[in-house]
Parts: C-alpha cells; structure tokens; sequence
C-alpha cells in the first residue's frame, strides 16, 4: 500500500525499495537539474574549497597548540605587519566581519597578547605585546606549512603565476560588492 498527501508519498508498506519517505513537501525533484554550474570547473567553488581545507587544517592546529583560532591568528598576524591598526582597519586588511573581528580582539586582550591604546571602542589602535609577538612566531609555521603543503606540486613560478592570478581577482572585490548592493530584490528571473 503507498499513502500520498497531496500527491506526494508518504509511505510504502509494499515496496521497501520504493525510496525515500517525505512528510508535507510539495513537489520533490530527485533527479540532477539539466542547467546547473560544473561543479568541477566553478571558480569560487574550487577557492571556497581550497580554503575551506587550509581553515580547517590551521584552526584545528592552533586550538590543539594555544587554544587559539584562525580568526585570532589573522588578528595576530595583521598586527604583526600592521602595529596600530584598528578593529576596523584588521577587518578590512584580513577581509573579516567586524563583529568576529571584534571577538577575537577580546579573546587575545584577555590573554594579553594584544593591547588597545586609549580610544573609543572600535577606534582604538592595537598593539601586540611581548607575549603577542612571541604568540605570532610560535604560529606562523603552522600558517606556512599549510601553504606549503597546497603549493608542493608547483613550480616556482607556477606560484608566481597563481599568486598574480589571485592578486587580479582580488581587485575584482570591489565589483562584487558594488553587484551586491544593485541586486535588491533579485529573484534570478
């Protein structure tokens, strides 16, 4: 016997190969759409998961190690080349969202590792301190050996290549944003 509710079914006391069971979808599609992206040459697809692995790999790392983050490590390291700057000028540097931005700055000023100068909140400038700059060396290697490990089949200047690559679509960034902010509304149609 098989059930169906609003001609979807339900159940199937005689088929238990007929597939999977749904409860109050409409209309199912079980099989591959014909116009979709090629997942296997999608650009953004291909970074997100390149650096997803690589946030994964590091975070894990630095959690065992200092019980540290990724996001405080893109904190530590942009002080380490930027002293002085803002939560602000961090978030726009690493390309963060303020308000991670801004947890991993208390997170790293409770373990001072880093310290504000006087200001109000969000426009104070941040400096490691001794123990920030011994925490920045202690972890840089882990960052380094994660990018090692993805440019080892590469020759010299395949990576000088990649990097220029990456460098001319990180221009584009602007583009994206400004696309963002005219697509109100968009439905795709």
């Amino acid at each position: 016997m098989i059930r169906r509710w609003n001609g979807v079914r339900l159940i199937s006391d005689v088929n238990a190969e007929a597939g999977p069971v749904f409860v109050g979808a409409p209309e199912i599609i079980t099989a591959p759409l014909n116009d979709v992206i090629d997942s296997e040459n999608f650009t953004p697809r291909l970074l997100a998961l390149l650096s997803n692995a690589l946030v994964w790999r590091e975070s894990r790392l630095l959690r065992q190690a200092f019980n540290l983050g990724t996001n405080d490590w893109r904190v530590i390291s942009a002080l380490s080349i930027r002293p002085g700057a803002t939560s602000s000028d961090i978030s726009e540097f690493v390309a963060m969202n303020k308000a991670v931005v801004s947890k991993s700055v208390n997170t790293l000023i409770a373990r001072e590792l880093i310290v504000p100068a006087d200001g109000a909140r969000g426009s104070r400038h941040l400096y490691l301190t001794r123990a920030g700059a011994d925490m920045h060396d202690r972890m840089k290697p882990i960052s380094l050996e994660g990018q090692e490990i993805v440019l080892a089949d590469l020759s010299p200047e395949e990576v000088r290549q990649l990097n220029a690559l990456l460098t001319r679509l990180l221009q584009k960034t602007p583009d994206l944003s400004r696309a963002a902010d005219s697509a109100e509304g968009f439905d795709g149609r």
